[in-house]
Parts: C-alpha cells; structure tokens; sequence
C-alpha cells in the first residue's frame, strides 16, 4: 500500500491579539503563504493540507497552493483546542478514505523564517535514524538560570538564588522550541497523541530565524528582522 507524507498546517479562525493573523500580510503575502510555499519546495510531501474552521483562510490558503479539503469541525476550534487532535483529526479524514499517513509534519501557519532545508534536515534526521519525531530548536538570548520572579509585595527574587555567583558560561547550554514545525512518524505519534516525545530529535537552528509573532509589536519587529535577514541572503524569497 501506497504510503504518504503529509504536511498538515492548523489554521484556524478568530484570533483575537492579531485580528486575522493566519492570512494577515507578512511583508509582500499572507504570512500563511510562507509555510505553504516552504513545504511545496522541500520536495518530500505528497500533500499539503491546511486544517481551518474559516472560509477566507481556506480560500488564502487553496489560492497558494496548498489543499483544504475539509473543514474543520467547531469542536476542534476553539481557543484552548491542542495542536494533536487537530493533527488526528487530519490524518483520520485520509484513513477514512483508504490513505495511510507514513509521515506527518505539524506546520504552524505563522513561521515566515520557516527554511526548506530545515524541513528535509529534519525529514533526513526522521529516516535516518528510525526517530519518532524531529523538531527545531534554538538556544535562549539570555542566561535562563539568573530569571527572575514577581513577588506579591511587587519585589523581584531568583527563580535559582543559588545561581547569584555563578558565571554565565558555566551553565550548561539552555533550548527552546522554535515554534515552527513538527516532523513525526505518524505511528509514533498515534500512539502517543502527544506534541513532544521526550525521544524526540532536536534540530538546532540560528536563533535570527525563531521570531515569536503574539502581539502587533511582535509582528512589527519581525517584518524588520525578516527584510533584513533577505537582504543578507539568509531566507529565500517565495514567489
């Protein structure tokens, strides 16, 4: 039986921070055409869905290319709805239909640092090592171990007062989730439904391409990074 690799992009409707995020302009496009452009050109999936409970963004997203051939139901659309059973939900519609799902790959639709060679890394990494997941990571732009924490008489103390001495390069090195893309065995992730799998592969990448897009101020401040990064020829420009 034919198996396929599907790239699966949640997009839903109604977000509140940033009125109409998953389709606002990033720079020239929709700000989802930067994912669905970067799975077309990694060249290793068989279909790229977008999963949406929103009509205008489906129309976005057919009109760069990639599929919307359900949409999804209200249940699976709220504010505090997980990614996974958004994911589930997506590779039950192509079992419903004969397809198996081989390899899965979570895309967010605001991640216009998103690199196809990221993708076929983390795909290569996937195989190569029988992984159950692989995902980017970048390392934090200041020493997490001296954090701080509010207090309720509105002082600050040490999360770890221990630390207060310690030079900075004797911590060990500190990660965090790009935010950007999944990659899953889809066996693997059936069984575990989970979005993290402590035997997950981490595949570290520049700290300038992981921008956490929340607030308009976010937004702002990635267009600038993100033109200055194209000027340096550090991102493809999608037609």
């Amino acid at each position: 039986m034919f198996e396929l690799n599907v790239a699966i992009i949640p997009a839903r409707g109604g977000s509140k921070r940033i009125p109409c995020k998953n389709i606002k302009k990033f720079a020239d496009k929709p700000i989802i055409a930067y994912s669905i452009k970067a799975a077309q050109e990694c060249k290793i999936f068989d279909r790229i869905i977008v999963s949406t409970d929103c009509k205008r963004i489906a129309e976005v997203a057919e009109s760069t290319g990639a599929e919307v051939p359900f949409i999804r139901p209200s249940e699976l659309s709220d504010d505090h709805t997980p990614t996974a059973p958004v994911l589930e939900h997506a590779i039950r519609w192509f079992e419903s239909r004969g397809k198996t799902v081989k390899y899965l790959c979570c895309i967010y639709p605001t991640a216009p640092f998103i690199r196809q060679e990221d993708l076929r890394n983390a795909f290569g990494i996937l195989r190569k090592e029988n992984a159950s997941e692989v995902f980017p990571v970048t390392t934090f732009d200041f020493c997490i171990f001296r954090g701080l924490k509010a207090k309720e008489d509105e002082c600050y103390e040490m999360f770890w007062p221990e630390n207060e001495l310690v030079c900075s390069q004797d911590f060990p090195e500190a990660l965090h989730d790009a935010g950007q893309f999944y990659m899953f065995d889809c066996k693997a992730f059936l069984k575990r439904q989970k979005m993290w799998d402590p035997y997950a592969r981490l595949l570290k990448i520049p700290r300038y391409l992981v921008q956490d897009i929340d607030t308009v101020e976010d937004w702002e401040m990635a267009e600038v990074i993100y033109e200055s990064c194209k000027k340096l020829g550090l991102l493809v420009s999608y037609k």
